[in-house]
Parts: structure tokens; C-alpha cells; sequence
């Protein structure tokens, strides 16, 4: 919802997905919506404390886009600051962003469709971004603690996808990483660049646009048009439009992403999925979306 024209435009949130208020005295480990549009909430019994973690039950709360509740119990969960995604089979797949060794085999969990781990394996230390795919493939973006790019892994621990000699200018942090359908779109620290990766297209795989828009931590695709969220300091709000026009992405607009009464988003959590950014606020119990198609 647009709430005026012109520069500085304010674009309010629209409410998307929220946790039932039944699971509110659970703590929030984290949350994520799938490529299907299902919100998922990982929720455990208590705040993630310093130091190792013994293996814990945990529960996922999925809201499907229609509102329907799904309720899948997780169990021996390791990861003290886990990422969550869903598989298209209906099974979890939980990564601990840290990996105490590169070779750390219990780092990343499988869980089938009734919540008992069925795989683990290793995809390399500091994650930023883990998104799933329509088949089932794993996206993995690293922040600069690990600067070895984007991979691609199957639900088993096999690398199918690596951006090692894609050529990608500048890959020393995925700030923004978007999974939609089986094509990922990415904007990587330091030169930020628009980059699109479709492993399956053997003649051009991947294709990179320059950018002028720095530090967006989301970023919306549909057609030619872009929109970057987020940025340095005061820009953490900045909504900016562009166009993919030749070799590079020409900006168009830039104003503020809001919540849906119009304040400020405060700590978020930010994903890309196709045209829409999906944007959770604290205490992270809503999502809100932004359709850059609508």
C-alpha cells in the first residue's frame, strides 16, 4: 500500500502471517516463509544462551497462506542460532549459522515430515542465508567471517552449485540472497551488484548486473523491475526501485518500507522470495510482505 506519490514515497507493509497467539509463551528462535509462501516458526522452550547447547526439543508452527496451522515437533535440535526452511517433501532442514570446525558434520540437520532427523552434513561456517528451493536444492549465502561465495546443496549434503568460478565481482558477503522457483538473485558486498544464478541454464548461468544502490539486505525481482531494502545507518528503511536496463540496474524511486499503521520497522528480520520481501519486526510474531508485482 502506497500512502503518497513522488520522492520520499511511504510504502506501508501489508500484514502477511502471524504465530498463533497460543504459542506466544514459547521463545522464537527463528522464522522464515518457504518458496510456497508458508510461514514457518521455530520455537524451543528457552532464550539461546552462550556456550555449547545440549540437543533439545524443538517446535515448528507453519501458517499456510489460506491460514490453516500445521504443528511439527522437532527433536534433538543442535543449533543455538538456527536457520529454518521447509522442504517440498514436508520435512525441516535446521543450520547452525556457526560451525565450530569447517568440517562439522552435525551442522546442518534434515528432518523428515514427522520431525526426526534423517541427515546431517557440513556447508561451512558463518551462514547468512539458507533458502530452499521448489526442488529441494539448499541456497547457502556466507557473511565475511567466511568469504567463500553461494553454493547450492541437495537435501543429502552434495554440492550442486558453486559461485567459486562464476565470476561474481565483489563476493565477499551475501547481504541479499533471494530464492524463488529453482533461480536465485543475489546483491553482494563490497560492489553490490544485481546477480542472477540459474545453474540449469548451461549457457549462461549466472548473469550480473552493476548497481548503484549499497548495503540492501533484501532484494524483489519481477520482470525488469528491482527493489532493494534496507541499507547503511539511516537507510536501514530505504525502499529503492530500479529497472534492469543493458549491463546495469538504473534506480527509479527510493523512499521508506513502513509497518502497516505507518511506524518504523525497528529490528527485523528481512527475506526475498520472487517479487515480494517479506520483513518481520520484533518481537517477531507478524510477517509483513511488500509485492513489488502488486
Amino acid at each position: 500500500m502506497t500512502t503518497r506519490k513522488g520522492p520520499g514515497v511511504q510504502t506501508a507493509l501489508m500484514p502477511y502471517a502471524r504465530l498463533p497467539r497460543a504459542h506466544h509463551s514459547l521463545h522464537v528462535l527463528t522464522s522464515t516463509v518457504d518458496v510456497f509462501g508458508t510461514a514457518h516458526w521455530l520455537l524451543g522452550e528457552h532464550v539461546p544462551q552462550p556456550g555449547d547447547v545440549p540437543p533439545f526439543d524443538a517446535l515448528v508452527v507453519s501458517v499456510r497462506p489460506g491460514g490453516s496451522i500445521e504443528l511439527t515437533e522437532l527433536s534433538a535440535v543442535r543449533a543455538r542460532w538456527p536457520h529454518l526452511d521447509r522442504l517440498p517433501d514436508g520435512g525441516f532442514v535446521v543450520a547452525a549459522s556457526r560451525a565450530r570446525r569447517y568440517e562439522d558434520a552435525n551442522q546442518v540437520q534434515v528432518f523428515d515430515a514427522l520431525g526426526r532427523e534423517t541427515s546431517s552434513f557440513s556447508v561451512g561456517d558463518a551462514v547468512e542465508h539458507l533458502l530452499v528451493d521448489e526442488a529441494g536444492q539448499l541456497w547457502v549465502g556466507h557473511f565475511d567471517e567466511n568469504p567463500i561465495g553461494i553454493r547450492r546443496w541437495s537435501a543429502t549434503g552434495r554440492p550442486t552449485w558453486m559461485s567459486d568460478d562464476a565470476h561474481i565481482p565483489g563476493l565477499f558477503d551475501c547481504y541479499a540472497l533471494n530464492v524463488s522457483g529453482t533461480t536465485a538473485w543475489a546483491c553482494p558486498y563490497t560492489g553490490f551488484p544485481l546477480v542472477e544464478i540459474r545453474p540449469d541454464r548451461r549457457e549462461r548461468p549466472v548473469r550480473v548486473w552493476e548497481n548503484q544502490v549499497r548495503g540492501a539486505r533484501a532484494v524483489a525481482v519481477h520482470g525488469e523491475r528491482v527493489a532493494f531494502y534496507g541499507g547503511y545507518g539511516e537507510e536501514q528503511d530505504r525502499l529503492a526501485h530500479g529497472e534492469i536496463v543493458g549491463t546495469s540496474v538504473e534506480q527509479t524511486d527510493v523512499g521508506l518500507l513502513t509497518m502497516p499503521d505507518g511506524s518504523v520497522v525497528g529490528r527485523r528480520r528481512v527475506l526475498g522470495r520472487g517479487s515480494r520481501i517479506y520483513v518481520q519486526a520484533e518481537p517477531f510474531t507478524e510477517w509483513g510482505v511488500f509485492d513489488l508485482s502488486s
